[in-house]
């Protein structure tokens, strides 16, 4: 099942000078899924702003992926320790440190071997045991603590979209949606749709200059559980959490902490980070609450 689901209004937006709203749209499979970008005007995506794209995504994976053997990620995982860590993996490290400190150790990338322990069905002490973001040095050289893993799965696509915004918004578009499973707009206002697994479609988002992340715990199974995983134990405690903020790597961070926390600790969080705008929640009683 799909995260979210893209609806867009092309007749949203006028353009002086222009009876018609020009539609471009680029995508390509990578990052695990499709990367697409959406462009409102009269120019399209250049060869060069092209090949840039795919450049930014491929730093991305080079630092972040689980599933690339030779990536800053899977290095670090496989010897405990990274001493020359690219850019981008210290700017993950940065927002992961951020969101576990806001979100009260909830969001916590070391919840890795216990995911791999649950999928594959193995015991889980000790993978359990080895949980702890104060026990990794996240200043160069990066060193995990006995039986770690890290994992960016939470903040990486996010991170990814504003990466690809900036680098069009720098190449001079002014109406652009970059879609990762997240979504970051330049411009807008561009039409969103937030989906829950069990009531389909609850809400329509705006988005105009900012980005939106939807995470749902029963969209995925992970051995018997599901696949937010509480580093403490928590359980999910909503069906769907889609977060509006300034950025897609928070707004992803965040819809995922979000499901282990309750309406005043998610009221903290927001308190705590002004660039959140909006945050829709879907309990497991069907209801939806707006914070």
């Amino acid at each position: 099942m799909k995260r979210r689901r893209f609806l867009f209004i092309a007749a949203a937006v006028a353009f002086a000078g222009s009876a018609r709203c020009e539609v471009t749209s680029w995508q390509a499979e990578m990052f695990g899924g499709t990367v697409r970008v959406d462009l409102r005007g009269p120019h399209g995506l250049s060869e060069k702003v092209m090949r840039r794209i795919v450049e930014t995504i491929a730093e991305v994976e080079a630092s972040a992926s689980l599933f690339k053997p030779g990536s800053a990620l899977s290095r670090l995982n496989a010897i405990g320790h990274l001493d020359d860590p690219p850019s981008a993996f210290i700017d993950l490290l940065g927002l992961a440190d951020r969101l576990f400190k806001v979100t009260g150790g909830r969001f916590d990338p070391t919840v890795q071997p216990l995911w791999r322990a649950l999928a594959e069905g193995r015991d889980s002490t000790e993978a359990r045991e080895a949980i702890g973001w104060d026990k990794v040095q996240i200043e160069p050289p990066i060193r995990l603590g006995r039986g770690q893993a890290l994992t960016f799965n939470g903040i990486a696509q996010g991170y990814a979209a504003d990466r690809v915004r900036e680098l069009l918004r720098e190449a001079g578009y002014g109406q652009a949606l970059v879609e990762m499973g997240e979504f970051a707009a330049i411009g807008g206002p561009f039409s969103v749709a937030v989906e829950d697994p069990d009531l389909g479609e609850i809400a329509v988002r705006r988005l105009a200059g900012n980005a939106i992340a939807t995470s749902s715990p029963s969209a995925m199974r992970v051995g018997n559980g599901f696949h937010i995983i509480g580093p403490k134990g928590e359980r999910p405690c909503w069906s769907t959490i889609s977060v509006e903020a300034n950025s897609a790597a928070l707004a992803d961070g965040f819809s995922t902490a979000f499901c282990l926390m309750s309406p005043d600790d998610i009221r903290a969080a927001i308190h705590q980070t002004p660039s959140i705008t909006r945050v829709t929640a879907v309990d497991l009683t069907g209801d939806i609450s707006t914070f």
